[in-house]
Order: C-alpha cells, then structure tokens, then sequence
C-alpha cells in the first residue's frame, strides 16, 4: 500500500493499437487549447475571381417600340387634373416604360406623340373596324352574355380611372371575346360620361350597355387580333406632380371672417349623403346641385374615405357642380356655391 501511495502518476502512454483511446485523448487536449490559440498555419482559401465591372454593351439590334397610337401617353386619360402642375417629384429622364423601349419622350406627365394625327383617317379606320351598327337582337345578346357579375371578361375600374395598362388588358380580352365587362367603383364613378369618352376614344371601341357603374364595351365586328395596335406597357406608376392647393385660406369674394363663418357653419350642418370608400358616386352631382337651391353651405361625410380621395372628389365637383371647396377636414368635404347672380348684380347696383 506504501509502495502504492509513494509512486509518481505517470501518463499512460498512447496506444496506437486502440484508435478508440487515441480519439478520446486527441479530442481531451483539443479542448484545454487556450482560446487565443494560433496554428502555425492557416488552411489555403481559394484564389478568388476578379469581378468584371465592365458594363455590357447593349444589343445594337433592339429598336425602342413604336406606336402608332395618335395620343399622347399618361398614367391616367381620366383622372388627369386640369390644372397646371408648379412642380415635380421626379426626373423626367426616368420614364415608367423603361429606357429606350418606345421612341417617344417622356415629360414628366406624358410621352406626347411624335406627328400630328390625321383625325379624318383615324374616323375612317375606327368606322371600318366597327362596321355596321349592331342590330337591337345583338346588342340583347351580348347584353346577357356580359352584364352579370360572374362574367369572366371582367376589367375592374379604380379610382385611376382610365389608365394606360388599361388599354392593353381590353385588347387581351378582346382578342378571345367580343365585348368587356367594365366595373367601376370610386372617384371616376362621379362623371360616367367622361370615363365612355376615353373608353372608346383611347380603345376604339364602342359602349353598347351602361347602367349605373356597369359599363360593356364591344370591339366591333371587323376587329382583328392580329391587326391590334402596339401598346408599350408602363413598368411603374409615375410620381404625381404638385399641384396648385385646392383650399384657399380666404375664399375668393370673401373676408376672412366671412370665410371662417361658413366653415363653422358647415361643420355644424347635418351632412346631405355619406360616402363610402370606393363606393358608386354616381348620384352625388345631382345631390349636391339640389342641395344648393335651398342651402349655400353643404357637407358630405367622406369617413373612412381617406383624405387623399376627398381631395379628388372636392377637385371633381369643383369642375362639375360648380362650387368652391372651402375646408377638408376630418374626412369631411364642405362646399360653398358661391355668390349667386342676384347678390352680385344688387352688389353693382
């Protein structure tokens, strides 16, 4: 037991026979390595590449797309302001079609067409792909076959009206349908007949059904699929311009307290209709005008709206009315008809 105690540890010396004992020993100093261990060498990495960073000459056979289309190209043929915009968000060197794929120019607004259009040859044209009037059976027919809501020949129209995609989506249904359902729904709904003016001027086209906010348009009989006109496609909605502000501070005609007065009186006023988002507007005009007869202030209730829509709908009823936007706020749209004759004449008296 002496002999035992009095003896040195010695370290049992590897055996090379055992590869279990000679894993297990391995793995035991690997891990009493301190931790800013550094191998007399480093494992090789891989050569690496030189990247090229020539840029790649584009193919000298492409030709930018050419349209014979006689009007001038926008985002929007509907919605478009009049007015004249005072500034811009963007370069007009960044065109939404892409650089060099149409052979027009873009300004901020629209790539404008490059020649003048021969109106009497494009009456001509559009007359001989229209053909003959349809007859009162086929208008029924093609009636039935498109007006339900299930049709599958369906384009939704939203609160940017009439757009340039638009165009190239009626064509693709044209080239296996006759007609197109076209729904729309939202701030293009206030003025029905200026939406039917570009669908048929911008497409060539012809509406034979409109009730309501359900429009069909028909091709014509001697449309041809493969005759269809380019229509280069916007890769990207355009940043709008900046616009002259809507609201003045003081209204035309009036002092500042008188201003303030109506504004306090129309937020006071019970509302004439409430709208609601991306809602059917088709009546509002009308509402608005006979609201005036007996009153000079109105309010409409645009909650949940959203300000950027009440701003379109006050512009729209502006032109169509007409009155004078006198305050946005909280949703809210309050409207003044502005002088009427009689108080201007006694004023000149």
């Amino acid at each position: 037991m002496l002999k035992l105690l009095s003896s040195p540890h010695k370290t049992p010396t590897l055996n090379p026979n055992n590869p279990l004992l000679f894993l297990s020993r391995l793995l035991t100093q690997s891990s009493h390595l301190p931790s800013d261990y550094d191998p007399p060498f480093s494992p090789a990495s891989k050569p690496q590449t030189p990247k090229n960073n020539t840029i790649q000459n584009a193919d000298p056979t492409h030709q930018p797309l050419k349209s014979d289309l006689p009007f001038d190209f926008s985002y929007s043929y509907s919605e478009t302001p009049s007015a004249e915009p005072i500034s811009f968000r963007e370069s007009p060197k960044f065109s939404p079609f892409g650089p060099g794929r149409i052979d027009r120019k873009w300004t901020w607004t629209a790539a404008p067409a490059q020649q003048e259009p021969d109106l009497n040859r494009l009456a001509e044209q559009r007359k001989r792909v229209l053909g003959d009037p349809l007859t009162e059976e086929e208008v029924a027919e093609l009636v039935e076959r498109y007006r339900h809501s299930d049709c599958s020949r369906q384009i939704n129209l939203g609160k940017g009206g009439v757009t340039h995609n638009m165009l190239d989506d009626i064509h693709n249904h044209w080239k296996r349908a006759e007609a197109v359902r076209i729904k729309c729904l939202g701030v293009p709904t206030l003025d029905m007949d200026n939406v039917c003016f570009h669908l048929e001027d911008k497409s060539g086209g012809a509406i034979i059904y409109r009730h309501i906010n359900v429009l069909i348009l028909y091709r014509g009989r001697n449309y041809d699929p493969k005759y269809r006109p380019v229509i280069p496609v916007m890769l990207w909605k355009p940043y709008p311009p900046i616009y002259p502000k809507l609201v003045k501070n003081v209204a035309d005609g009036l002092t500042f307290e008188e201003t303030k007065e109506l504004r306090n009186r129309g937020l006071n006023s019970l509302p004439i209709m409430k709208l609601t988002r991306n809602g059917v507007y088709v009546n509002v005009v009308e509402s608005v005008k006979e609201a005036f007869m007996t009153e000079e202030v109105v309010r409409l209730d645009c909650t949940h709206v959203g300000t950027s829509d009440c701003k379109r709908i006050g512009a729209k009823l502006r032109d169509l009315v007409p009155c004078i936007p006198i305050l946005f706020k909280d949703e809210q749209i309050i409207l003044w008809r502005g002088k009427q004759d009689h108080e201007q004449d006694s004023q000149v008296q």
